[in-house]
């Protein structure tokens, strides 16, 4: 896969960020980069799951009551070098080093699958969930692995101009209030689209009532001059949000944003 693009933005995409605080970059990977980046997701669900090492996540389906559905896997890319290769270095690491405006670190690293029967998210702003300890502001690249759609619960966008600022209380998904001067975007993708958003972008998604996966990579980075907080990052949640594997029998754990 070819990576090296020193600018894969264009003067239009810089500038949609700049007033939103996020903008999609249609077919940055193509038809058939994207169908590796599928391959290698297919290579993550057959690792087996041992405590301490990539963090899978479960659920409870919607639409099957008591069957618990893949919900995501996180920390993966020590597991897998071809990932690691293509979150660290190359066009996704270029693109938010040009809206950050300097050297980007990455911060955490996801793959949403969102089941048929996965819940959506609330409205919410990324650094609700306390990551103001690690760095002042992050910039997510939302990667398409499957199509994202308004049917399967494709990222929802705000209308607002682009925020600076917190507009709810940590850990807690945004009030009614909160929203009511946004209207909330659909903004589905296609596989190899990716989606950019800053930590203060408010954004939301409906469950997928569907019949079929949707599959998303999530890869969040900061400035490099605000320090790598990677591993602090995952270590603190592994410590109070452990994957399944690493649960107590009987323990409430709850995933609060």
């Amino acid at each position: 896969m070819a990576l090296n693009d020193p600018h894969p933005l264009t003067a239009e995409d810089l500038s949609h960020f700049a007033e939103t605080g996020w903008v999609a970059r249609r077919g940055l990977f193509s038809a058939d980069e994207a169908a590796e980046i599928a391959r290698w997701t297919d290579e993550l669900v057959a690792l087996p799951e041992m405590p301490g090492r990539h963090m899978v996540y479960y659920e409870d389906s919607l639409t099957t009551p008591g069957t618990r559905v893949m919900q995501r896997i996180e920390d993966f890319c020590p597991y897998h070098a071809a990932f690691d290769d293509l979150v660290r270095h190359g066009r996704l690491s270029a693109a938010v080093a040009q809206l950050l405006g300097s050297q980007a670190v990455l911060f955490k690293e996801k793959i949403n699958f969102k089941k048929a029967g996965g819940a959506g998210f609330e409205p919410h702003q990324d650094q609700q969930a306390g990551w103001t300890t690690y760095a002042p502001m992050f910039v997510t690249a939302l990667v398409g692995i499957d199509r994202a759609t308004t049917e399967n619960g494709c990222l929802e966008m705000t209308s607002a101009p682009r925020l600076s600022q917190m507009i709810g209380e940590e850990w807690q998904p945004l009030s009614p209030e909160q929203m009511a001067a946004f209207d909330l975007i659909p903004v589905p993708t296609e596989p190899g689209d990716v989606l950019f958003f800053d930590s203060y972008a408010p954004h939301a998604s409906k469950p997928n009532l569907t019949d079929a996966q949707r599959r998303i990579l999530y890869l969040t980075y900061n400035a490099a001059s605000d320090g790598d907080h990677r591993r602090r990052y995952y270590d603190d949640k592994r410590a109070n949000f452990p994957p399944d594997i690493e649960r107590l029998p009987g323990a409430n754990y709850v995933f609060r944003v």
